[in-house]
């Protein structure tokens, strides 16, 4: 088992963005934890259920959102203490140097896009499912697979546990979130409760959003934009004839 509990990897600006991100899901989630069945009677309300996408009507408008609204607040709903503690996590780890390159405007955008990404992904995956889907990690696979183009080689502390051996290393940051995506296409189909459609999907969208944005803005010397390079070497060639 890997947990990522920092990267090395410092940036130039605050992360409003990310923090605000954070800030609203924990403060979405104390909201209900304090009322009684909340936590289950957020993911009736605001999850995002495949079967009401695909035929574009609630399964109970008196008590849920509408459909297409729910893709977006379905992502600050979680099930479980742990559920929002590990999401939160990995977007402090990985999301403030995404905001860092791509601005806090475009980072808002870019984090959107990648949840809707995913929820998509499990919706056409399993397009009649009636089982609300919740949660932002859709949203930060979408992160982890920009990270994963952009840094590489950034190094993030990992607490590994081996059975009983427990350690903390410094992992590059393309082996760490390459295993956790193998992990992801492993798990597709297991179940368990966990939309694994979705966590592809939307690594799979972080990386192409990060792509085309990369592929509009010139590489620089010293330019964040240049690890690039370090994914697919043959880019630096595309951008400077474009």
């Amino acid at each position: 088992m890997f947990l990522p509990l920092r990267d090395e990897n410092p940036t130039t600006r605050f992360p409003y963005v990310t923090v605000l991100i954070i800030g609203l899901n924990v403060a979405v989630f104390a909201v209900q934890a304090v009322i009684p069945h909340g936590i289950e009677l957020a993911a009736l309300k605001f999850g995002a259920v495949p079967y009401e996408i695909t035929h574009l009507r609630s399964l109970d408008a008196a008590v849920r959102v509408p459909p297409l609204l729910s893709l977006v607040t379905s992502l600050f709903m979680h099930g479980s203490v742990l559920h929002i503690l590990g999401n939160m996590l990995y977007l402090w780890i990985f999301g403030n140097n995404i905001e860092d390159v791509l601005g806090p405007v475009r980072f808002g955008f870019f984090y959107l896009a990648a949840g809707l990404a995913a929820a998509l992904s499990q919706i056409l995956a399993m397009p009649s499912s009636r089982t609300p889907m919740i949660g932002a990690s859709g949203a930060i696979a979408g992160v982890l697979g920009a990270y994963m183009v952009l840094f590489p080689r950034a190094r993030v502390r990992t607490l590994v546990f081996l059975f009983i051996y427990v350690t903390i290393i410094p992992v590059p940051a393309g082996l760490l979130l390459g295993f956790w995506f193998v992990m992801q296409l492993l798990s597709v189909g297991l179940g368990g409760g966990v939309a694994w459609f979705a966590h592809v999907g939307g690594f799979l969208a972080g990386i192409a959003m990060i792509l085309a944005a990369a592929r509009r803005r010139p590489l620089r010397a010293g330019d964040n934009w240049a690890r690039i390079e370090y994914f697919i070497p043959s880019l630096n060639l595309c951008f400077e004839g474009s």
